[in-house]
């Protein structure tokens, strides 16, 4: 197996090309639904997906509640598929992120908030799907097809989705320039030499994954790839959160990962990195800023919501190499399959 050969790394290099598409294609569905986001006017909003379909649905939540205001809930898919219970959300939109749009559970929650009132918004990279068909609007992903078992370029543009629904609402001028820029920005993103948090991590099982605000989300989806593709017991926290008891577990050389944007947050981000960094753990952040952690190149966006996008492209080809070099096959990770449906 060679770098070249992993479906892994191919996809996680089309993510470019993948964006690109996206935004060639996507421009009618994106406005259709942003018009249709106006005229509803929601209170508040809430998301339907598992996995890392989730993870963009807490992107979608810090990017609606910055820059709309509006609360995004995340809500059990259970409740109505395995409880049949339905919600109360008259006047509310819902978004239903999933990458097959296959999952019988995700499709009975996006069903009945329809059913409910809500405005139904579904995310997926099969137009044809249940998902597609009892949702309102339909964005479609765009990234072509994605066969190997780590979804990357299929959460990229789930992630682009989001922000651009929500920038294409408010007629954001910055944030809709970041998002047209930002095929070229991953281009760079995918060629970020991330090697020195793998020499920290080769001898090591477990590590963490920081993040705050829009950034956290990325630091969710990242501690879940070193899990499911590198086999390492992987934990995310808000920088905020991770000196509640968690930092206990810090010893020399503990790896960390810390995801940062150009944001309000990055400051406090990167002053826990330090103070981390200073208790012996091997902490590396994405950002020029710290003082005692190690700082890993980035590209920036121009705008901090779109940082985030940004970054975990770059995790993700990090990842890949990370898994090779322990000797595991990025594109057969252990007990899991490319799609999971559940009830």
């Amino acid at each position: 197996m060679t770098q070249s050969s992993t479906l892994m790394l191919r996809e996680t290099l089309d993510i470019p090309s993948a964006a690109e598409r996206l935004l060639t294609h996507g421009n009618d569905a994106i406005r259709d639904a942003a018009a249709a986001l106006r005229t509803q006017d929601p209170a508040f909003m809430t998301s339907v997906a598992r996995g890392s379909s989730d993870h963009v649905a807490t992107y979608f939540k810090y990017v609606s509640e910055l820059l709309l205001g509006v609360p995004v809930a995340s809500v059990g898919p259970s409740v109505a598929s395995v409880y049949q219970r339905q919600l109360k959300l008259s006047g509310s939109a819902c978004i239903s992120i999933s990458q097959s749009g296959k999952s019988p559970d995700i499709v009975a929650m996006a069903r009945a908030a329809r059913s409910s009132g809500a405005l139904s918004i579904a995310m997926t990279n099969n137009g044809d799907s249940e998902l597609a068909q009892v949702s309102e609007h339909v964005l479609n992903l765009h990234a072509g097809p994605e066969i190997s078992v780590a979804a990357t370029k299929t959460f990229v543009n789930s992630a682009i989705s989001s922000v651009w629904l929500l920038a294409e609402f408010t007629q954001d001028k910055s944030l809709l320039a970041a998002i047209r820029n930002l095929p070229e920005v991953l281009e760079k993103s995918v060629q970020q030499d991330w090697s020195g948090f793998g020499e920290a991590i080769k001898r090591r099982q477990s590590l963490y994954c920081l993040g705050r605000g829009p950034s956290w989300a990325m630091a969710n989806e990242a501690a879940l790839k070193f899990k499911e593709i590198c086999q390492l017991h992987a934990e995310s926290y808000s920088s905020a959160e991770v000196l509640h008891g968690p930092v206990s577990l810090v010893d020399g050389g503990f790896p960390v990962l810390a995801m940062t944007a150009a944001d309000a947050a990055e400051a406090v981000l990167v002053e826990v990195a330090d103070e981390i960094s200073a208790l012996g753990g091997a902490v590396f952040v994405t950002s020029s800023r710290a003082q005692k952690a190690s700082c890993l190149p980035v590209v920036r966006t121009g705008h901090f919501l779109t940082d985030p996008i940004a970054v975990i492209a770059g995790v993700y080809v990090m990842v890949e190499k990370i898994a090779r070099a322990h000797g595991i096959d990025p594109d057969a990770p252990r007990h899991l399959k490319k799609i999971t449906e559940t009830v």
